[in-house]
């Protein structure tokens, strides 16, 4: 992908410049890649995730990275859903997941009007669920899953390339029998459709609005049956089908991740924690990520061989 290349020496940069400072390294060759510079030998860790795609590969990419790092490490991945793992993290069943800053700031901590900001999005929920749970929040992806809309093959050539979501809705306007096809939930959630609608200053009517199962939609949209299909941002069948995303200019809330570990864990090996951690998610743009899913959604790929993979190419483990 064209940008990986870029963020990889970013990655390895960022790892080089954390053991200069006094992050704890072993006296062995970097013959093991990168993060066999820190040193967790002697530290237990449970790593677990969420139960989809995504997840299942930052999930086993952690356990990969630690276990190069010399940690003995339990996997524990594919936990359930979001309320399963928080749950399990707080209950010290795991002690660390892959989470969404979003979903930290708004579900977690029950806050709203969260910033459009990744940085201080990230910053809020780290500065706040330490303070209240004891819970650490290392990195931050650039990649941002949020919610989005992709346009269809014949939809976007006619257009002459892609939307942005002022230009799709006024697109849905102009014309009648456009379709925009969406969740159950999406149109009455308060970071659903109102969000589009309010930026655009466009309504949505009900009569070009169809109510599909997520999947469905993906496909649905790539065979021209809606001109427009509502997506999670990083979702692999967006590249495999030939979708096109819609630009978001900053409409739609953040969900860059980050990992949330336990305060007892983390103070073990604070610095070998940071340049981890930050190593893993500096090279993973949204193109990145949505590449990696692919494999396994579209293409059936094993999320453990997938995530290895990605962690040799990027010269972090050999």
């Amino acid at each position: 992908m064209k940008h990986s290349k870029k963020f990889s020496m970013l990655a390895i940069g960022a790892v080089a410049a954390l053991a200069l400072s006094g992050c704890a390294a072993s006296d062995e060759s970097s013959s093991g890649g990168t993060l066999s510079e820190y040193d967790l030998s002697g530290v237990s860790i449970a790593v677990g995730s969420k139960d989809f795609d995504e997840q299942l590969i930052l999930g086993e990419m952690m356990v990969a990275a630690f276990e190069a790092a010399g940690a003995e490490v339990d996997n524990k991945v594919n936990l359930g859903g979001t309320n399963v793992a928080r749950a399990a993290l707080e209950s010290g069943e795991i002690d660390i997941y892959m989470e969404y800053n979003g979903t930290g700031w708004t579900v977690h901590l029950g806050q709203s009007d969260p910033s459009f900001d990744p940085e201080v999005l990230t910053s809020g929920v780290r500065d706040m669920d330490l303070a209240e749970n004891g819970i650490v929040w290392v990195g931050r992806s650039p990649f941002n899953n949020t919610y989005g809309f992709a346009s269809s093959p014949e939809v976007t050539e006619a257009n002459g390339g892609a939307f942005d979501l002022k230009s799709m809705m006024e697109y849905v306007r102009d014309n009648s029998d456009a379709v925009v096809c969406m969740e159950s939930e999406f149109p009455s959630r308060p970071d659903g459709l109102i969000l589009t609608e309010t930026h655009a200053g466009i309504d949505l009517p009900d009569n070009q609005q169809l109510i599909l199962d997520t999947g469905i939609i993906y496909t649905e949209t790539a065979n021209n049956n809606c001109d427009f299909g509502e997506v999670f941002t990083t979702d692999g069948r967006i590249p495999a089908l030939g979708l096109t995303l819609v630009t978001d200019p900053g409409v739609n809330i953040l969900y860059n991740v980050s990992g949330t570990i336990r305060q007892d864990k983390y103070n073990e090996a604070p610095e070998a924690f940071d340049g981890i951690i930050e190593a893993v998610l500096a090279p993973l743009d949204n193109i990145k990520m949505a590449e990696l899913n692919g494999k396994v959604s579209a293409e059936g790929e094993d999320p453990a061989a997938v995530a290895r993979d990605f962690l040799v190419a990027e010269g972090l483990i050999d």
